[in-house]
Parts: C-alpha cells; sequence; structure tokens
C-alpha cells in the first residue's frame, strides 16, 4: 500500500474530531493527499469511539470509506489529563477539522477562538449544517437539506420528493471543507497566521440546485423536475428494450441524428421536416419517443450497446452500485484498491477520482482501529510508558 513518492501535503499535519459522513470526508481527502491525518475518538464514559464504527445498514461503508489513510487517538477528553493531551496534540497541529453539534467544541473548549491562542497559525475547519444564521440552531442531515433545499423535489416527481441516492451533500460539503483547508494554507503561506474555514451541508445544497434558480431567473419559469423536465435535447432517455432489460440513449446532435438515423436504416424519420434538429426533435419528444420505444424493443441492451460504441453515441447500461467492483475500467485503471477491514476482511474501496502525474492516489493505511496509534503518537509528545497506559484506558 505504500508509495515511495510525495504527496502535496506530506508534512501537514491534521487533528479531526469527526463523525459520519462530512467531516470525515474533508480529512479523507487530505489524507489522500499526503497529509497525516489524525483521528481523535472518544473514550471513557460510555464511548467506544466514533459511533459510525457500529452502523448497520446504508452506513455500514461509513467507517471504513471515509477514514483511510488515517491515526487513531482514542482520548477521554472529559477528563484534565485527556483535554491536556489533545492540546498538546493541537499545538503541533496545521490543521482542526469538526462536525459535532454547535457548542460542542466550545464546551470542551476546543474551539477555534480557544485553540488559535495556543496555536496562532491553526486552520481551524468547521463543518455544519448551516452558515451562521438564522436556521443555524437547527439539527440537520444529508435528508433534511435535501428536501428544504429543493434537491428533493427536482429528483423526484411532483409531489413525491425523492432524496437523492448517495450522501451528496455530506460528501460534497465535506470536499468544500478541504478546498476552504487548501485556501487557507495557501493564504497562510504568505501572512503567516491561520483562519477559521466554515461550510455547510444546506448551502452545498443551494450550489447543487443553483442551475436551476437561474433557469428560472433567465427564463421566467421555474424549473420542472427531473422527471418532467423539457429536455434539452431530442433522444435522451431510458428505454425498455428486450427481455425486459433497460438502457440509456442519447442522440443529442443533428450530426448524431443522421448517424442514428443511418445505423438503424430510420430514412422517415430523417427525412421528417418536424426532426430537422435537435430544437425541433425536443418540442416532437411527445411522439418520438414513444415510436422509439416501440422500434428499439426488440433489440438486446448488448446489441444496442455495440452499435452506440461503434458509432460514438452515447449509452449507459442501467448499473447497481455493487456492480461497478467488476467494472472493467475501474479494475484496468486502478480506480479499485484493497482496503482491510477491521474485523480482518479485505475488501476493494474507491480512489478519489483524480490523478497526479498519471498516478491514482494510492491506499496508505486502511481506516485504523480505535486507539491503534495511540502509543506513537502519545510517545512522541512526551508521555512515559505507564502515561500513556493511563490516557488509553480512563476508568
Amino acid at each position: 500500500m505504500n508509495t515511495a513518492k510525495s504527496l502535496p501535503y506530506e508534512g501537514i499535519r491534521v487533528v479531526e474530531f469527526t463523525h459520519m459522513v462530512m467531516g470525515p470526508t474533508c480529512g479523507m481527502v487530505l489524507a489522500d493527499l499526503g497529509a497525516e491525518v489524525i483521528k481523535v475518538e472518544p473514550i471513557g464514559h460510555g464511548h467506544e469511539g466514533d459511533n459510525t464504527r457500529k452502523l448497520l445498514g446504508s452506513g455500514a461503508g461509513f467507517y471504513p470509506l471515509f477514514n483511510r489513510n488515517k491515526k487513531s487517538l482514542a482520548l477521554d477528553l472529559k477528563t484534565p489529563e485527556g483535554k491536556e493531551a489533545v492540546l498538546r496534540l493541537i499545538a503541533t497541529a496545521d490543521i482542526v477539522s469538526e462536525n459535532f453539534k454547535p457548542g460542542t467544541m466550545k464546551k470542551l473548549g476546543l474551539d477555534y477562538e480557544a485553540l488559535k491562542k495556543i496555536n496562532p497559525r491553526l486552520i481551524y475547519v468547521t463543518l455544519k449544517g448551516f452558515l451562521p444564521g438564522p436556521y443555524d440552531h437547527r439539527t440537520a442531515l444529508d435528508e433534511v437539506v435535501q428536501m428544504m433545499g429543493g434537491l428533493a423535489y427536482m429528483t423526484g416527481r411532483r409531489g413525491d420528493p425523492l432524496r437523492a441516492g448517495t450522501s451528496v451533500n455530506d460528501i460534497m460539503g465535506g470536499m468544500f471543507g478541504a478546498i476552504g483547508a487548501m485556501a487557507a494554507l495557501a493564504q497562510r503561506a504568505q501572512t503567516g497566521e491561520g483562519q477559521e474555514v466554515q461550510s455547510a451541508l444546506f448551502e452545498n445544497n443551494v450550489f447543487l440546485v443553483a442551475q436551476h434558480m437561474m433557469q428560472y431567473q433567465v427564463t421566467g419559469k421555474p424549473a420542472a423536475p427531473m422527471p418532467e423536465r423539457i429536455s434539452a435535447w431530442g433522444v435522451y432517455d431510458v428505454f425498455v428494450v428486450k427481455d425486459g432489460e433497460q438502457i440509456f440513449l442519447a442522440v443529442v446532435s443533428d450530426t448524431s441524428w443522421k448517424i442514428f438515423c443511418d445505423v438503424f436504416n430510420y430514412q422517415d424519420l430523417f427525412d421528417d421536416p418536424r426532426l430537422a434538429n435537435n430544437n425541433q426533435r425536443v418540442l416532437a419528444r411527445d411522439w418520438l419517443i414513444p415510436l422509439l420505444r416501440e422500434r428499439l424493443k426488440d433489440f438486446s441492451a448488448q446489441y444496442l450497446s455495440e452499435v452506440f460504441e461503434k458509432n460514438a453515441l452515447p449509452y449507459a447500461p442501467i448499473t447497481a452500485p455493487h456492480d461497478l467492483l467488476d467494472d472493467p475500467h475501474l479494475k484496468a485503471t486502478g480506480g479499485l484498491a484493497p482496503l482491510e477491514l477491521n474485523d480482518g476482511r479485505t475488501v476493494n474501496t474507491v480512489l478519489l477520482p483524480l490523478s497526479l502525474n498519471q498516478e491514482r492516489l494510492k491506499v496508505r493505511q486502511s481506516a485504523p482501529h480505535l486507539g491503534e496509534h495511540n502509543e506513537s503518537l502519545l510517545s512522541s509528545l512526551g508521555y512515559s510508558a505507564e502515561e500513556i497506559q493511563k490516557l488509553s484506558n480512563p476508568s
């Protein structure tokens, strides 16, 4: 799992107080890029580390996915000794990040105002439900902001709002937190001073629907939910074909329309003056799409895939997430990498969707066991073996 080449954020130390998805995503991005990310997890007083470790169902993948390439330091922050240990650590850090409820870090004495006094160069990333304002007292979840932020309205049918099928705001909000930290690092190189960075789920969601907000202002018409939208393209749909299989097919330009009609011998459609250009085909969708559904229904999805690929026409199979574990492109390009779960099983994880110098960013360490790095980290902070034992096993 190790890589000999240096990474952009090697030498940057991040101390994170995070759980769930948004905060850990921010740290994962920085960790994948080479930062030393230390995950401080609570123990004592009924705590056994990040509660995300124990989630079932749709949350079962959160911990191993978003906490790779990190170290775990388990402390009881409610004791003076645990608090002192984490303050010693923060004094050596470049970045602190947190995504707990408003007021939690202040109650612990770990808010930005307190920490910048001991480390003026510190960059403090706070990842919340809302930026400061009338809503910031509310408890936010990804689904909450999707509902109130227009995304569920756009995804579902009118009167049937539907959340997106993944934690889009948590993940993207964490990414914006990392981008903010990167910007603050660049500014610190000029000024020598740290700063507070804030990222929020609601504002992230609003950014996602900004195109529809702008559409309304440009056209004067509200954006229709995606199932009802007027497509910008004449052919841009999921088709049910032979044996009930589904496939997405698109014909988005006039040149593509000619190719499509030639390949399938649809000269009658190509000669129809009502279908002469894309905008006319958009206006004809109410009868054109049912006609194409009828004509294409007896072809297999495999055949249509081969024809569309051969002629550089856009198409896509309808794929479930677990099917991507066997995707030939991901396997050939190194987009999947082995990762060891805390129970010892080896699985495949998805790498960041970018490359540097034509190389993907590697998994250097699987998500850590609780307190896995207590001894090495606390020893580096000057603690004796006896003190480390006491800090790691609070009564």
